[in-house]
């Protein structure tokens, strides 16, 4: 029962962990755009899913670290290494947990210099936490001090992951903003949007470009130049080519009986044996100087 309780609860943390991580993410992702991630109705599922992009390579060599460092010892009498290093090994170990209050300090000096530390101000709670964690290891005190009240120990874990947690919400912010302004600079590649439409769409300048198709047609309106953003509950958040955050506004359109939507491939680059073409949203190619 002891281990199932551990492992309910261990699943329990992770998943509001993950839970959290993804709303920070999608929040800064979208908000780059202008956009709510709550009014755009994000399941939690979708949270959940959109956390694993923290399950970068850095992360996951950290967290390998992490699990490893405690079994450092066994695996090195597992190595069988002269009896010298094992002891140089324990000196080590114990001259680094002993130094716990040193990687505090560090942390809450890297917060004094917050705005001059982008963007790796996640490396200033990651120092407090790891020092808290240190300090109640057995190594840290001396055999005078290694008894320690159930609450100092309690208190020290609770302040460690709440640090945890803040550089889980950095990270998963940077990452948001980042991954926002690579699609931003990758633009052309998403998928092509044309909005056709019976009435004029209030779309004022600069935005898409917009072609009247004449009387005859029944959508008489066709919008194009745009990439599509994400589509949720048939609605359409859209971009227009060259979009620019600080001035352009992210277009929603709401899929009825008055519009059709056309979704398209973006930019592509493919190569021949004789050159190079470059096929646009129009499917037309043109040629490119190129050997």
């Amino acid at each position: 029962m002891e281990l199932i309780n551990s492992a309910v609860g261990a699943t329990s943390f992770i998943g509001a962990l993950m839970l959290y991580a993804g709303y920070i993410y999608t929040n800064a992702y979208f908000g780059y755009f202008h956009l709510d991630s709550l009014a755009m109705g994000f399941s939690t599922f979708e949270l959940v899913m959109r956390s694993l992009r923290l399950a970068a390579m850095p992360a996951l060599e950290v967290m390998a670290l992490a699990l490893l460092v405690p079994a450092i010892p066994r695996l090195l009498i597992a190595l069988r290494l002269p009896e010298r290093h094992l002891r140089r090994s324990h000196e080590l170990g114990r001259a680094i947990a002993r130094a716990y209050l040193g990687f505090v300090a560090a942390g809450v000096v890297l917060m004094l210099l917050w705005r001059w530390i982008q963007p790796y101000a996640w490396s200033a709670p990651l120092l407090v936490a790891a020092g808290l964690l240190l300090g109640q290891t057995r190594a840290a005190a001396p055999a005078s001090e290694s008894r320690r009240s159930s609450w100092e120990r309690t208190v020290s874990l609770s302040v460690a992951g709440l640090f945890l947690i803040w550089v889980v919400a950095l990270v998963a912010g940077q990452l948001g903003r980042q991954d926002a302004r690579r699609d931003t600079d990758q633009l052309v590649r998403r998928v092509a949007v044309v909005v056709l439409s019976t009435d004029p769409l209030s779309i004022a300048p600069p935005g898409p470009h917009v072609e009247d198709l004449g009387r005859g047609a029944h959508y008489r309106y066709r919008y194009s130049g745009l990439r599509l953003l994400i589509e949720r509950d048939h609605r359409y958040y859209l971009l227009r080519l060259g979009w620019q955050k600080s001035t352009d506004p992210t277009y929603i359109i709401e899929d009825d009986d008055t519009i059709r939507i056309e979704l398209r491939p973006g930019t592509q680059t493919r190569a021949l044996d004789q050159g190079c073409s470059r096929y646009s949203e129009t499917a037309q190619p043109f040629r490119l100087g190129c050997r």
